[in-house]
């Protein structure tokens, strides 16, 4: 399930609907439809394939939470609509520049509007029309600014009437959405059902008639009871769908919440993207989304990805020329800050939101596989009402269908035509209940129902589920890629080591062992070539830094040093930026001083910067090149500290002739900074401690089955030693290569060599994202199923290649998110543990319930199958069938898919995705269950008299006593036999159980009203009050069950799947025949 903003990323992973091109579908030659192991990457076709595959009762409740193929492709044309008006757009603004034309050839006035200086309706055409000519009129941003009552520097007031006034004049960051369905569209959508229409109109039929044969008095109850029964059904049904909707909504409303800064006052504080205001001044860095339509106050080397609304995937570069940002696009490259002009409706990317009908659904392999079991299932129980409904009217038609006191109830030419009706209605609604039982609608909703409760418990373990099929793929994970900082680490740096002046600095922020000359470079380049800001407060106080963590480290370092921040950055002035780039590692800066010469810095990973610098500034201020010794001391520092988990960072510069930089703007932003013949500065080494739990929750990876590796851009060395802290390496075994490998030797490797060496990989230093993504491909060529985190906009190609996208909540970009399949919200890997426990739980809690509804189907087929064909009547009559029904499908659901998850399902390997659901240990459970359940209760149904001591009794009262408690033992069967699915696997049912209050109410619920059912509601149900012995009997009965169930793990099953021999039995029969 994935929110609008999906299709503003112009690297989001594409919807199902586009998908399945980019790689090769293992799953894709496969004869059976319901055979697909990722909906993540499936072609339209083999979705539209297994819906056609499906046996369905109630189609429109079946696929509620699937992708909504037609939806899906309107909404593509409207997207195109949109984007075929921005293009026209574009092509007339084009032609109005070719043609040297102002945009509407008259002057404009801002026209006040509200406390402002200028109308929503102006703003909203300006940015509409790309109108640069009307911008200068009104005295470019500066005026815009003034007119707003914004300061380009501090933003906006911030306070609560300022905002206020704000969204009172030109609205909020908000688009109309679609309102949720009410509950009587569940309640009319249960309906659909068409066993339960044939019921309805049976049900119709059978009041008519008793009505008119009995009286209303006593005539109403059979076809009353009937209807009663299902309305109970569909009410039930109904009000289960609509809290399930209820937990969706929610979930999305957090997953459209985008949190970005702005600056108010002065200081970068972070805000909802709905919070965002018209006046708000937004800094934009790479990956971000822009929030509202904008113009560029300033930037460097910002370049914006306009396909979310062009659909051209061309980036387009932002400049005095072209300074209109459009909501929804993303910051491809660069950096800068914007003024907001528009928001929510006023802006195209709100009227496009508005305008497409958000479709929330998405099927999950479960979900497709568990329709398959229920087709299947299904196919088998019409078959069966069937012959029951064939057999049955065959003996009452002929004349062998007696009623209780013995007498034939049809006589060809003798019994009038409303009898012979009404016999024939009651055995059609035999069989057509018998469907209803037979035919498991719930079980592939009950994927939704546990997903929607694991999704709801994942938010409070800091995970949010942004595509349904994560949560459970991520059980059947292999191996899961973790970044280093923030994830494993806690991503709180401090500067604990420097080198400066061509030796040690100890303390690092020692003043008084640097020169004043070196001091003033170092906090230049600090100041200047860094992508943080800080916030000193008037009123005094503590100074806010904002920024990445290494930046926050560094400035703090600089502060130390003596630095005043605003200070330093208004005597020079930017001529060009190099923002930090993942693949090159480093970032530079060119500025311009006061007496006009020109300084280059850089800052970057320390040994490549190191690699670029011919000299050093040392203690003397004396600028000393660097020979092979000062390298091999410079080297040796780096790794001694990268050895002690440090982040080394290098810190250079270079003078620079100013007649060597462009003087045409087009120029200057093509410029390459120069990086060679650098001066070394400073290599500092930042500390950035492990988290607490983290290697526990490795070591808890690991004895699942799941292996962990570390992929970061950090140096090799830093990275072992956080990799041995993490408990990632063992010190004594692969603490060395092959377990260890640069990103660069990765890649050079050929693919079979990749695939070979990626087996083995523990940890991979100074990879790329690029090296991230080969990583997560040979993996998955291996048949890994591959988790793997990530935070940078260069992180989208892996984290969409992935199996599961896991995108950091905190350090991740919009475009990371946006191509994940779920948001870690703290960062933590812990977390990211968490989430393969509710994957797995998720699976389990599904075979729980599949297990359990296969035992209540086979028992209750057989009983009445079997006393249909022997005696011609069924001792389980239609109402009591639906009151079965309920407990199997929605009370059942309800109780053992929101089991939490336990530590034992950390102590198994991982779920294969081709693993059958129902394994030798369900079937070995559940066989002996309704084997017992059908023993018991057949002898009852023939021998039941004698038994119970009841042949003194009249006939039709021993037949009713003896139906009342076949019924209620089988439903004392199915509540007791709840507790044994709760563990297929384990002896102890009970261990956890009062951790689950929902299934305690719920087995509380089930008693009372089958206690309310069997000694007040006879005549609807056609049974009799039980006296206190008989209620011993049903208990004892249903209590056999624990100890069977004990008796029944003791017997060992075979690994091998029961379908495997199955299949070779019938290969083998073939093969005999052949020869």
């Amino acid at each position: 399930m994935e929110e609008p903003h999906r299709i503003s990323s112009p690297y989001r992973r594409r919807r199902d609907l586009e998908a399945g091109s980019g790689r090769p579908q293992e799953d894709e030659s496969s004869d059976d439809p319901f055979d697909i192991t990722s909906t993540k990457h499936v072609p339209v076709h083999r979705l539209r394939r297994w819906r056609q595959a499906a046996l369905v009762l109630n189609a429109s409740r079946r696929f509620r939470y699937t992708l909504d193929l037609k939806k899906e492709e309107q909404a593509k044309i409207t997207l195109q609509k949109i984007r075929a008006h921005a293009q026209a757009i574009r092509a007339a603004q084009l032609f109005q520049a070719g043609q040297g034309q102002q945009a509407n050839g008259i002057s404009k006035r801002p026209t006040s509007s509200g406390d402002f200086g200028i109308s929503q309706e102006q703003l909203a055409s300006m940015t509409r029309d790309r109108d640069v000519s009307t911008l200068g009129e009104y005295g470019g941003v500066k005026g815009l600014a003034e007119l707003l009552k914004t300061n380009l520097e501090k933003g906006i007031h911030g306070d609560d009437a300022d905002i206020l006034a704000r969204q009172n004049t030109y609205g909020s960051n908000t688009y109309p959405q679609k309102k949720g369905r009410s509950f009587w569209m569940f309640l009319w959508e249960a309906w659909q059902d068409l066993t339960l229409i044939i019921l309805i109109v049976a049900a119709v039929a059978s009041l008519v008639l008793g009505i008119k044969s009995e009286g209303i008095k006593e005539g109403w109850y059979d076809g009353g009871s009937i209807a009663f029964a299902v309305i109970l059904v569909i009410v039930v049904t109904a009000i289960s769908d609509y809290r399930q909707s209820l937990q969706f909504q929610n979930l999305n409303e957090e997953k459209r919440n985008i949190h970005l800064e702005v600056v108010r006052g002065g200081r970068r504080v972070e805000v909802s993207i709905y919070d965002v205001v018209v006046g708000d001044v937004v800094p934009l860095n790479i990956g971000d989304q822009v929030p509202a339509d904008g113009v560029l106050i300033s930037g460097h080397s910002l370049a914006i990805d306009e396909s979310s609304m062009t659909g051209e995937s061309k980036i387009v570069h932002k400049d005095a020329k072209d300074p209109f940002l459009v909501s929804g696009c993303k910051v491809a490259d660069g950096h800068g800050t914007m003024l907001v002009m528009s928001v929510g409706t006023n802006t195209e990317w709100g009227l496009l939101m508005a305008s497409i009908s958000e479709d929330t659904g998405e099927e999950t392999p479960l979900q497709v596989r568990l329709n398959g079991v229920a087709t299947f299932i299904g196919v088998v129980g019409l078959s069966v009402a069937v012959a029951v409904l064939v057999v049955l009217l065959a003996r009452y038609f002929t004349g062998h269908t007696k009623d209780p006191y013995g007498t034939v109830q049809f006589k060809a030419g003798k019994t009038s035509v409303s009898d012979a009706v009404d016999g024939a209605i009651k055995i059609i609604t035999v069989a057509v209940t018998i469907v209803v039982v037979a035919v498991p609608e719930g079980l592939p909703l009950a994927v939704t129902l546990t997903l929607a409760y694991s999704m709801r418990k994942m938010m409070a373990d800091k995970a949010l589920v942004r595509r349904l099929s994560a949560c459970e793929t991520m059980g059947s994970a292999t191996t899961i890629c973790s970044d280093k900082t923030g994830t494993l680490t806690l991503n709180q740096m401090t500067v604990v080591m420097a080198y400066a002046g061509g030796r040690k600095v100890d303390p690092p922020d020692s003043n008084s062992q640097l020169s004043s000359s070196l001091i003033s470079l170092l906090i230049e380049g600090i100041a200047q070539n860094s992508n943080g800001s800080i916030y000193v407060p008037e009123t005094g106080g503590d100074v806010e830094l904002s920024g990445s963590p290494t930046e926050k480290a560094i400035l703090q370092w600089g502060i130390k040093l003596g630095m005043d921040f605003e200070a330093v950055r208004s005597k020079s002035t930017i001529i060009h930026v190099f923002p930090f780039n993942s693949e090159k590692k480093r970032g530079g800066v060119a500025v311009k001083l006061p007496d006009s010469e020109v300084h280059i810095h850089w800052k970057g990973a320390a040994e490549i910067v190191l690699a670029s610098c011919t000299k050093y500034l040392d203690a003397n201020d004396q600028v000393v090149a660097m020979d092979e010794d000062k390298k091999m001391y410079f080297r040796k520092a780096i790794e001694d500290m990268a050895a002690g988990s440090l982040r080394c960072i290098a810190i250079a510069y270079r003078p620079y002739d100013r007649n060597d930089i462009p003087l045409d703007e087009e120029q200057l932003t093509k410029w390459a900074l120069p990086e060679d013949e650098l001066i070394l500065l400073a290599i500092v080494g930042i500390k950035d401690p492990c988290r607490l739990g983290v290697k526990d929750a490795v070591k808890l990876c690991q004895n699942a089955g799941v292996k962990v590796r570390m992929v970061t851009g950090d140096n090799l060395q830093t990275a072992k030693a956080i990799a041995l802290e993490c408990g990632i390496l063992d010190p004594k075994a692969d603490a060395a290569a092959p377990n260890l490998i640069e990103g660069k030797a990765f890649r050079s490797l050929t693919d079979v060599e990749r695939e070979d060496a990626a087996e083995k990989i523990s940890v991979m230093g100074r990879s790329s994202p690029n090296d991230k993504l080969l990583l997560v491909q040979a993996l998955r060529k291996r048949g890994h199923v591959v988790a793997v985190t990530g935070d940078g906009t260069n992180d989208a190609p892996a984290l969409h290649e992935a199996d599961i996208g896991l995108a950091m909540g905190i350090q991740g970009t919009e475009v990371a998110k946006e191509s994940s399949d779920i948001i870690i919200l703290d960062d933590n890997f812990a977390s990211v543990v968490k989430v393969v426990r509710w994957g797995r739980s998720v699976y389990a809690n599904i075979q729980k319930f599949i297990q359990f509804q296969l035992t209540v189907n086979v028992a209750a087929l057989i009983i009445n199958v079997v006393a249909a064909v022997s005696s011609g009547d069924v001792p389980l009559n239609a109402v009591q069938l639906l009151w079965v029904n309920l407990i199997m499908d929605t009370l059942g659901a309800l109780a053992l898919a929101t089991e939490p998850p336990t530590d034992h399902l950390m102590h198994r390997h991982p779920v294969g995705r081709r693993e059958p659901l129902i394994t030798n240990i369900m079937w070995r459970n559940l066989l002996i269950q309704a084997a017992y359940q059908v023993s018991v209760l057949l002898v009852l149904n023939f021998r039941g008299r004698s038994l119970l001591n009841l042949e003194l009794d009249s006939k039709d009262h021993a037949n009713k006593v003896k139906n009342t408690l076949i019924f209620n033992a089988f439903v004392f069967c199915q509540i007791f036999n709840e507790f044994n699915a709760r563990k297929p696997d384990e002896f102890n049912v009970f261990k956890g159980i009062t951790k689950n209050r929902l299934f305690m109410g719920i087995v509380g619920l089930t008693l009372v009203l089958q206690v309310i059912i069997i000694e007040f509601l006879g005549k609807f149900t056609s049974t009799t009050r039980l006296n206190w012995k008989q209620w011993i009997i049903s208990i004892v009965i249903a209590f056999i069950s624990w100890p069977l169930a004990v008796v029944g793990k003791l017997i060992p099953v075979s690994k091998t799947p029961i379908h495997v021999y199955f299949a070779r039995i019938f290969c083998h029969r073939r093969r005999s025949r052949g020869s």
